[in-house]
């Protein structure tokens, strides 16, 4: 086992690197590290081992190396990890683990090469390492003055680090962790624009590939007459692609521009053959209700809620570009787990993990969709066929008709009801698909531990059925718990509703006393004004949630008439929150997400085809629908806890419970057909 504390040499004469594994991981198997390097003239330079896709982790990775070297987060410059576990750990973006499973390890880093500075300096002036202090980029003693970082590197580069104590900087004195002011540490690039995303990676003397899909789910091309296109000016070259090892499948034009290279597809002639060209998903909808027991196991009230396909719509649509070269590979993908797409790609190409590099691009979101490597499998295929560095891109009709769906659900909740109108007993039977992008995803057990976290103190079960996906389905924002906390909470509401109780009091008296949910209703609750009764024309609804080590409860007010939400409260806790208004934007997008679904957004498929295109018929939130979204975070002693999915489901819940009023719901998107 390597030593907590290992001082790398050879990064350049007189520079201190500090690496120290990372502790979360090293279970799996890996020794992995995080960097922290301060070269000969004082400049920082920190290592973001895991991708940014719009949840600000190189912020926080900034803020922690700061706060720790006693420095602005200005004077830490970033650098993106390429793609290596072995060096830098797990490095997917997924289940809202990013900040939670960095924090020691980066924070230690900081902090070993803090008390390295500062132990160099003592020595120089032969003082107590008790009498000096780190601060402004500098070491300071009261009676011998003070050293800036660049006179003590070499010295610190020196240093055995496993004899100097480190501490990570108490909460009590932090500048920088924890405190409200200050936003996005390259918020600045990207409303500028130079923010190099993996849409913009062009290398020198790259081609562009668009790829002809097929019309129907599941097709395959039969004939393909490319004459026409070949004889387009820019064409470079026609390629049929096969699933799954060069990605979805279809046929990839390969031209010198995205123009030419549209062009060129629109000119193909392809035949199509197999699929399923008449799949219908109000079909498959039906069958998923016929999957249902025949009776329930419990007694009472009863409701069946409906769950619609969704797709992942990031605004960047998928691309990636590869340069296959006899002795290796390059990639410049927004990947949300670059060391994975290392180790894969080595594996299917045969060759040494040495020889292929992943570089990390910025990502225009994600939310679970850049997990899956098949626009790389694509650029992968072009790049060797055309000897030269290729960028595949995605329309945005692409993206949409060809993603890796959030699955249907069918989802039957039934409650014994006591005297005093609380629930006694409960039942929730699930019939669903698995994720096709990880077959163990079609264990009901692990559907199950996905989905289900009802916290309240009724008794009952739920039980999983799994159908066979007719289509490619994935990981969407919080997985299966998007659509069991929805129902549950909306079932919860109803009861609530049936018998006359109040909604906050309800799922206090359900909920185990002293707990975080109760603290975080609580705190909801009084910053919603709940005791006050709702405006006229006004509804509200109220949902929790625990999960990845955090707690949350929404409130929601709408005006059920027109459908509109005015105002979604939320309280979080997320033990110690380190960036303040990044949990605020990861809550608020989260709510953004919940009121598109809610008002509508969903997939549907006719003749085989995914029905919807663009934004124009895939109707996400506009500006004018977005309520105002208050967040308070609930000060916490809780570990670090995850935020990135966990407000989706509590959010989605409440918001359909205010728009409902007084009307059961009944299925997701509210008001519209699913399926």
């Amino acid at each position: 086992m390597i030593s907590r504390r290992t001082l790398l040499r050879g990064a350049g004469i007189g520079a201190l690197v500090v690496a120290v594994p990372v502790p979360a991981l090293a279970a799996e198997g890996f020794v992995p590290n995080v960097f922290v390097r301060m070269d000969a003239a004082g400049r920082i330079t920190a290592t973001v081992p895991r991708p940014d896709t719009g949840q600000g982790v190189r912020t926080v990775v900034a803020l922690m190396v700061a706060e720790e070297l006693a420095v602005d987060p200005g004077d830490v410059a970033l650098e993106q990890a390429h793609g290596d576990t072995e060096r830098f750990g797990a490095q997917g973006v997924a289940n809202s683990t990013s900040v939670r499973q960095l924090s020691t390890p980066i924070r230690t880093a900081a902090a070993t090469a803090r008390c390295l500075l500062v132990t160099a300096a003592a020595e120089r002036w032969r003082v107590p390492v008790a009498e000096c202090t780190a601060r402004d980029g500098a070491v300071h003693h009261p009676r011998r003055g003070r050293a800036p970082y660049r006179s003590l590197v070499r010295a610190a580069a020196a240093l055995d680090p496993a004899t100097v104590p480190v501490e990570l900087t108490p909460q009590d004195r932090w500048r920088l962790l924890g405190k409200t002011r200050g936003g996005r540490v390259d918020a600045r690039a990207i409303t500028t624009g130079r923010t190099r995303y993996g849409i913009d990676s062009r290398p020198p003397g790259g081609l562009v590939a668009v790829v002809a899909r097929p019309p129907w789910i599941g097709a395959v091309p039969d004939t393909i007459d490319d004459a026409a296109t070949r004889a387009l000016p820019g064409v470079v070259d026609v390629l049929p692609l096969i699933a799954p090892a060069e990605g979805q499948g279809g046929v990839a034009v390969i031209a010198r521009s995205t123009h030419q290279a549209l062009r060129g597809r629109d000119a193909l002639r392809v035949t199509w053959r197999g699929g399923t060209p008449t799949a219908d998903s109000r079909a498959w909808l039906a069958d998923l209700r016929a999957a249902l027991p025949a009776q329930s196991p419990v007694d009472g009230l009863q409701r069946v809620f409906e769950m619609p396909l969704l797709a992942h719509a990031p605004m960047e649509p998928m691309n990636a570009t590869a340069h296959v070269r006899p002795d290796g590979v390059t990639i410049w993908a927004p990947t949300q787990d670059p060391g994975s797409l290392r180790t894969q790609l080595a594996r299917q190409l045969g060759l040494p993990a040495s020889s292929v590099r992943v570089e990390t691009t910025a990502s225009g979101g994600a939310f679970g969709r850049r997990i899956e490597p098949d626009p790389v499998l694509e650029a992968v295929a072009c790049s060797r066929r055309a000897g030269a560095p290729v960028q595949v891109l995605w329309t945005r009709a692409d993206d949409m008709r060809n993603d890796s769906y959030r699955p249907m659900s069918v989802h039957r909740l039934s409650a014994e009801i006591g005297p005093d109108g609380l629930p006694i007993r409960r039942a929730h039977e699930v019939v669903t698909w698995p994720l096709t992008v990880l077959p163990i995803f079609s264990n009901p057990a692990l559907i199950k531990a996905s989905g289900d976290h009802f916290p309240y103190s009724v008794p009952g079960d739920v039980t999983v059925a799994v159908r066979p996906a007719p289509l490619r389905t994935g990981f969407w924002r919080s997985v299966y718990a998007g659509q069991f906390v929805y129902a549950e909470e909306n079932f919860l509401s109803e009861i609530g509703r049936r018998s006359g109780l109040d909604q906050v009091a309800l799922r206090r008296s359900l909920l185990p006393a002293g707990s975080r949910l109760h603290q975080v209703l609580d705190k909801v609750a009084e910053r919603a004004r709940w005791s006050r009764p709702p405006a006229p024309g006004t509804a509200r609804g109220v949902a929790c949630l625990e999960e990845y080590g955090s707690a949350i409860a929404v409130i929601a007010v709408a005006e059920p008439s027109s459908r509109r939400v005015l105002r979604v409260h939320a309280a979080v806790d997320v033990g110690v929150a380190l960036h303040p208004s990044g949990v605020r934007a990861q809550v608020e997008g989260c709510v953004v997400d919940a009121l598109s679904t809610v008002l509508g957004a969903q997939i549907t498929v006719r003749e085989g085809q995914v029905a919807q295109s663009s934004f124009g018929d895939y109707r996400w939130a506009r500006i004018g629908q977005t309520p105002d979204v208050d967040v308070t975070i609930v000060p916490s002693t809780a570990p670090l806890g995850g935020l990135g999915e966990l407000a989706y489901p509590p959010a989605a819940a409440a918001i359909a419970a205010a728009i409902s009023g007084d009307t059961p719901v009944t299925g997701m998107p509210f008001g519209a057909d699913v399926g």
